[in-house]
């Protein structure tokens, strides 16, 4: 079963709700904040800077003599001499000298009291230092004396260099005036923020309040969404179970389809062995048959070659004659069958050679051939009725010779079995006067064949039906399977032998080839009818 959707929308906590709409207030109220604060500390600063940025601007480009306090420092590093440090002390006091004139006399002037020179990347090298002799004491000094490196740079041999000075900014209270100003930019500040935090919290009061309004609104529209929701997986939990059952029938239904598919494969595999089987059978009947024909038209030579010689030699006349005459046509008759025989046999039935017949003279052929014998021999009268038309059809006339007698000779072993019943039915009275009716009965007893062509549509029909013993349902069903035979379990008649079950199997064969089918209707005691429905040729 799939997952049942849910509402993607799940509402956030109040509290981070509420953040991501005040943040936005605070972050500004923190950016005004933030650069007053800066403004303010850079305006306190800005003369603290400028003294600072004057000094070492003084530092660096006082020139008493030729070179500076920085190149004086170059050629000390390079060679360390009391020479050189002189030079430098000379240096400093030459720059110092100004200063000391007017200290404390002229306005925006700084009060210098010290410049020392170290170098922190050479133990081997002592700092240098120049010292005001009037520097006061700290404690005179108070907060508004300050040390700090003016200079920090590389010398030219890669020589660290630090110069730090002792210097008191502006004279004439001029940090108390810029503390004064310090105070008023606090105030300023302190205003900027405090109107900043009231509109901050008049802004968070108004959206808090807006906020509440539209969770009321949002959970209504919730819960009107949740029960709109709830319908909904109630109708697909429906439609589900529905889809459900179409899948369970559609995968019966699949699998009933692939069992008939498995099914049909192995029908159509037995029936390919089934035809291979039979194409092997018939092969070896046809060599055996074709053996025995050849065998009995050899046998056949010499009595034809006696019987010219009797006809040429004799002066039979008469009745005589014409008997010689009429064994020697018979002869000749059975000659030429055992001909045809052998021409049958070599060729396996599924090699037809089709042309186009009439089912009329197939009829009276097979009339003609087999009936006197079927009345002296076999005690069955064969009959062809023929239709008053045509009836052309594409077929091979050996094999199809061959499939009508196999279904003649089947309902002559029909109706030798159906006189053996009606005899021992006869036999098996009681009464010795009703017996002896039944005998005479039985003694009359005559077997029938009909052998019958029409036309029916655009197909072509032949019957042979028999008065025979018939079939039961079983027998019917099975009597065209390949070695089946029902004569094996009879008691063996008028001196035939039982048969091997291969006689309608052929005619199914030959019929498949000829593009027949075969209907045949049968009851115990009441006889058969083979219907075989050709399609009418062109």
């Amino acid at each position: 079963m799939a997952d049942l959707p849910v509402n993607s929308r799940t509402p956030a906590p109040a509290f981070w709700r509420y953040a991501r709409a005040i943040i936005p207030a605070l972050i500004l109220w923190g950016g005004v904040v933030a650069g007053a604060a800066f403004l303010l500390y850079d305006r306190s600063r800005f003369s603290e800077k400028y003294d600072r940025a004057a000094l070492r601007e003084w530092v660096e480009e006082r020139r008493p003599n030729r070179k500076n306090l920085t190149e004086l420092v170059d050629d000390y590093l390079q060679e360390p001499s009391a020479e050189r440090t002189e030079e430098i002390e000379d240096q400093l006091d030459a720059m110092m000298e100004p200063l000391m004139m007017f200290r404390s006399g002229t306005p925006l002037f700084l009060d210098l009291y010290s410049v020392r020179i170290s170098f922190p990347d050479r133990r081997d090298i002592a700092a240098l230092e120049w010292q005001s002799p009037d520097r006061p004491a700290r404690t005179q000094q108070g907060s508004q004396v300050r040390s700090e490196p003016l200079l920090d740079y590389r010398a030219k041999d890669g020589t660290r260099v630090v110069v730090t000075c002792d210097y008191r900014m502006h004279a004439f209270h001029k940090a108390q005036q810029e503390e004064a100003e310090r105070q008023q930019w606090v105030w300023a500040v302190g205003g900027v923020a405090l109107g900043g935090s009231l509109l901050a919290i008049i802004w968070i009061y108004f959206f808090l309040r807006r906020e509440r309004r539209r969770e009321l609104t949002e959970l209504e529209a919730n819960q009107a969404l949740e029960h709109t929701e709830n319908l909904r997986l109630a109708e697909q939990l429906r439609a589900q179970d529905a889809e459900r059952a179409k899948d369970d029938l559609v995968r019966h239904l699949l699998e009933q389809r692939l069992e008939a598919a498995r099914q049909e494969s192995r029908a159509a595999e037995a029936e390919k062995t089934n035809l291979e089987m039979k194409s092997q059978l018939y092969a070896s009947i046809g060599i055996m048959a074709g053996s025995y024909a050849h065998n009995i038209k050899n046998l056949l030579v010499r009595p034809n070659d006696l019987l010219s010689r009797c006809l040429q030699s004799s002066d039979a006349e008469g009745e005589q004659a014409t008997m010689l005459e009429e064994v020697r046509s018979t002869l000749g008759t059975v000659t030429e069958r055992l001909q045809q025989i052998l021409r049958t046999v070599r060729r396996d039935p599924s090699r037809a050679e089709m042309t186009q017949i009439d089912l009329n003279d197939v009829l009276r052929e097979t009339e003609q051939t087999w009936s006197e014998m079927a009345a002296d021999k076999w005690k069955l009268v064969v009959r062809a009725e023929t239709a008053p038309e045509p009836l052309p059809i594409r077929g091979d006339l050996s094999h199809l010779q061959q499939a009508i007698e196999n279904l003649l000779f089947n309902a002559r072993d029909a109706s030798f079995e159906m006189r053996n019943h009606v005899r021992e039915t006869a036999r098996s009275i009681s009464d010795p006067a009703r017996r002896k009716q039944a005998l005479i009965e039985a003694a009359s007893w005559k077997g029938q064949v009909v052998l019958r062509g029409r036309r029916d549509g655009e197909h072509v029909i032949l019957e042979v039906q028999d008065n025979g013993i018939g079939m039961s349902e079983e027998v019917r069903e099975r009597c065209i399977q390949t070695h089946f035979s029902t004569k094996r379990d009879n008691a063996l008649y008028e001196g035939y032998s039982a048969g091997m079950g291969l006689g309608l199997s052929f005619v199914v064969v030959v019929l498949e080839h000829h593009q027949a089918t075969m209907e045949i209707d049968s009851a115990p005691e009441k006889g058969a009818t083979f219907r075989v429905r050709f399609p009418l040729a062109e």
